[in-house]
């Protein structure tokens, strides 16, 4: 059985093709993202996805349905994650796909988001030997938590502290460079946040903290870059003092500045920075000395359950 996922996010969509090995597990045949970014405008007080930006969201999904087609997969299955589940007008998005497409979407709550993320990174061969650890997973429009006691999900948690949602309430202009005041803002904010977002910190002493989402992955192969490394050849572990420095690195320069930046994406540099603050920000709030990445994530574990791994 091969299964297609198509996850609609906040800043990027992804679709990710997979099917299961002679030992059960899930294997991925294919994958690829394409920024999008539906979810400008989503720190309103009446979000509303706009008509520019289900027209970007709906030409992704037509991509990368066609891109899929070649694996003839038994199910396609669309998922949809914060900038749709707060949209206003999330029917008539999911209607223009249906008619387009012949797809239904299924918007995800964020305890769904949150629980399938959890799911996906216990496919993670390198996770394998964690008992008691966090997970956190940072999109566009919010922060997914989760708290792993002997490899089970415990606690689950999702907070809007998505970096877009963030840029747009705190950056006064992602083109320029990043303000003093700005980030300490944010910094601010995603610690008052995570003080009363009634998410605890309660593991064992030692327990790890997981980072998924394209944050980490971006800051992984920009750092690898500079070092003349690709992302496969970096380490999955980001220490708190590196991400100190990738941020000191680009928070000062100008967007256009940044996207010159060898292994930076094109349509997350303007977030980024709000992302690096936010990941700071809960490294200093939980006490995280270092966040072990993983390339696993929401599309892994829907894959999971479709495959019934």
């Amino acid at each position: 059985m091969t299964v297609a996922v198509i996850d609609i996010g906040s800043n990027s969509i992804k679709t990710l093709v997979a099917t299961r090995n002679p030992c059960r597990e899930p294997v991925s045949l294919f994958y690829k993202t394409l920024e999008a970014r539906i979810s400008a405008g989503i720190d309103r007080t009446n979000p509303a996805l706009t008509g520019e930006s289900m027209a970007r969201g709906l030409k992704a999904i037509q991509e990368l349905l066609a891109d899929t087609t070649q694996f003839a997969p038994d199910r396609t299955i669309l998922v949809a994650t914060s900038a749709v589940r707060d949209a206003s007008n999330s029917d008539e998005f999911r209607g223009m796909v249906r008619a387009a497409t012949g797809h239904d979407i299924l918007i995800l709550t964020g305890d769904e988001e949150a629980s399938y993320i959890g799911r996906g990174l216990a496919c993670d061969p390198a996770l394998s030997g964690l008992r008691d650890f966090y997970v956190f997973d940072l999109g566009g429009g919010s922060l997914e938590c989760l708290a792993f006691r002997d490899r089970r999900i415990v606690r689950e948690k999702s907070l809007q502290l998505g970096c877009v949602r963030l840029s747009e309430r705190f950056v006064p202009d992602m083109a320029q460079p990043i303000p003093v005041a700005a980030s300490r803002a944010i910094s601010g904010h995603v610690k008052a946040t995570l003080e009363t977002g009634g998410f605890t910190f309660d593991l064992p002493p030692g327990a790890a903290a997981i980072a998924t989402g394209g944050t980490t992955t971006t800051a992984r192969a920009v750092i690898g870059a500079a070092a003349g490394k690709t992302l496969a050849e970096t380490s999955p572990r980001l220490a708190l003092p590196d991400l100190r420095a990738l941020y000191e690195r680009i928070a000062g320069i100008d967007l256009a500045s940044r996207r010159q930046i060898p292994a930076m994406p094109f349509g997350r540099a303007d977030v980024f920075p709000t992302a690096l603050v936010t990941f700071i920000a809960l490294a200093e709030f939980a006490h995280f000395e270092t966040f072990e990445t993983s390339l696993y994530n929401l599309r892994w574990g829907i894959v999971a359950e479709a495959l019934d791994v």
